[in-house]
């Protein structure tokens, strides 16, 4: 199966590092996918998924901690943390977990760095598949500027292939569904993204046999790779981590001009994860509720979903309040969201944006944004959005039905809010 048909749709999930970094544990995870089986799945969210460190036992923030040991198996191969997931004992590694992810109805995922670990190439421990040994394939001058688990992977090397095949044989064996892979999309350190571990990587996946949606990470992933990460991959951030802070959502305004016309099935540039609800539970940073306004979560909602990102939850879901909840399970939203095409940025004046979309019925679909500090009146000509003559109107927000509209759609927007608005031509 051609890997695009993997993730048709933009994904949708949770992911465990806005609220428990480095650090969470298994009975973490096994409740907030509870959370997302009874709450969310009948909405269209799936995935679980277990970010970074889950091999270091004694992981506690979201701050590294440098050239610890950490658990592998005797391939060379990253182990979880049996004190923190112990249904990994005896070598199960996570097939217990995902097992009982797929039994809640959802899909389980894992983060991994790229490369390999560098107690194995200091040790030379073996590669499955292959007489190459760790220190054999390890590229020693290429490594994370900002985590010190691993060595990149020297491509042309005897044994590269082999050992990435071993690693995606082993998630293979334990049903995991979603991969993704750090410090490999955007390089701080060596100047761009490592296209060729990245194709090492898709040939593993391909040869494990297993559907797998590979997530890349983390960017600015440069758009002119565009070509190159769609052939190779199903998600690709085009922004480095994305926290609740204003500069950094107005800035994504700019992000998806950028790579406007990309999303397409199977091929989603991704604005990072939704820090919305509980986040910094175990976290260098304060454990809060999201510094996000009601508006501003609203225009985060709004431009991830028109533009079609995948969608990952970053809060502890288990102390989502009603609000966050109501984000999470618009159906007209998720639908324009799922099934919406063609988004583009139509106008930006001032602190008025707007974005428009279509849908799979002949509806057109209308963001509108106030990215100023007063409240303030932004419009689009109907024209403007393919309709010939009148519409009717629905602000998905709210659900208010409004009358045909004639010649030009405004709102009122609050300072950092927005609208979105299903049209009908008429």
């Amino acid at each position: 199966m051609q890997h695009h048909a993997f993730a048709p749709t933009p994904p949708m999930g949770w992911n465990s590092w806005d609220c428990y970094g480095a650090a969470v544990t298994e009975e973490e995870v096994r409740g907030n996918a509870e959370y997302m089986a009874q709450h969310l799945k009948d909405y269209g969210w799936e995935y679980v998924v277990v970010d970074i460190q889950w091999y270091e036992p004694e992981a506690d923030s979201d701050i590294y901690r440098p050239f610890v040991r950490l658990e592998t198996d005797g391939y060379s191969r990253l182990m979880p943390a049996v004190n923190r997931f112990p249904s990994a004992a005896g070598g199960r590694g996570f097939k217990p977990l995902a097992e009982y992810v797929h039994g809640l109805g959802l899909k389980f995922g894992i983060h991994i760095m790229r490369g390999i670990p560098r107690q194995a190439v200091h040790d030379d421990t073996p590669i499955k598949g292959t007489d190459a040994t760790a220190r054999d394939i390890a590229h020693t001058c290429s490594f994370c500027g900002w985590n010190t688990d691993m060595y990149g992977v020297d491509a042309s090397k005897e044994g590269a292939q082999e050992y990435y095949n071993s690693l995606f044989e082993l998630y293979a064996g334990w049903g995991v569904d979603y991969i993704k892979v750090d410090d490999i999309a955007a390089s701080w350190l060596h100047g761009g993204p490592h296209l060729a571990e990245i194709e090492l990587i898709r040939k593993a996946i391909d040869h494990a046999g297993r559907p797998m949606v590979l997530s890349l990470s983390p960017g600015p992933a440069p758009v002119e790779h565009a070509d190159f990460f769609e052939a190779n991959a199903n998600m690709w951030r085009m922004t480095d981590d994305f926290w609740d802070r204003w500069p950094l959502l107005l800035d994504m305004f700019d992000r998806c001009e950028t790579w406007q016309g990309r999303p397409k099935p199977g091929c989603w540039p991704d604005c990072d994860m939704l820090p919305l609800g509980r986040i910094g539970v175990r976290a260098s940073h304060p454990d809060r509720m999201t510094n996000f306004t009601r508006n501003e979560q609203l225009t985060m909602m709004t431009l991830w979903t028109i533009f079609r990102s995948p969608l990952m939850f970053g809060g502890e879901m288990r102390d989502n309040d009603e609000w966050t909840l109501s984000l999470l399970t618009n159906r007209d939203v998720l639908h324009m969201h799922q099934h919406g095409f063609g988004a583009r940025q139509v106008s930006r004046a001032g602190g008025g944006i707007v974005w428009a979309a279509e849908g799979p019925d002949g509806e057109r679909y209308a963001a509108l944004f106030n990215t100023g500090e007063t409240a303030a009146e932004v419009s689009v000509s109907l024209s403007e959005l393919g309709i010939a003559r009148e519409a009717s109107a629905k602000n998905l927000w709210t659900g208010e039905e409004h009358g045909p509209r004639r010649g030009t759609l405004a709102s009122t927007i609050a300072p950092h809010g927005a609208a979105l608005y299903k049209l009908t031509p008429q």
